[in-house]
């Protein structure tokens, strides 16, 4: 069997793939279970319960919730619900 060129150069680009790539390449069944269920995703939320914003927060702030590890942007959300029981937003 050939060796197959590398898909990157050293720069970590990646290069236009051929019809030989294309023939190679494994198909999604092979890989294991697990990976298969990684690579499939959650899928769209059956009743959504947030909505999907962009807002604008000084760095210490994200810092501070980012050093708490993953689930920060539910602390965020949680430390927002606290602050509305004690203030009005008006």
């Amino acid at each position: 069997m050939a060796k197959r060129k590398p898909l990157t150069d050293k720069a970590g680009n990646v290069r236009e793939l051929t019809q030989a790539d294309f023939r190679a390449a494994v198909p999604v069944a092979a890989l294991p279970a697990a990976l298969r269920k990684k690579l499939r995703g959650r899928g769209p939320q059956k009743a959504p319960t947030k909505a999907r914003i962009t807002i604008r927060l000084s760095h210490d702030v994200v810092d501070r919730f980012r050093a708490t590890g993953d689930g920060w942007q539910t602390r965020v959300d949680a430390a927002l619900k606290d602050w509305l029981k004690r203030h009005s937003p008006a």
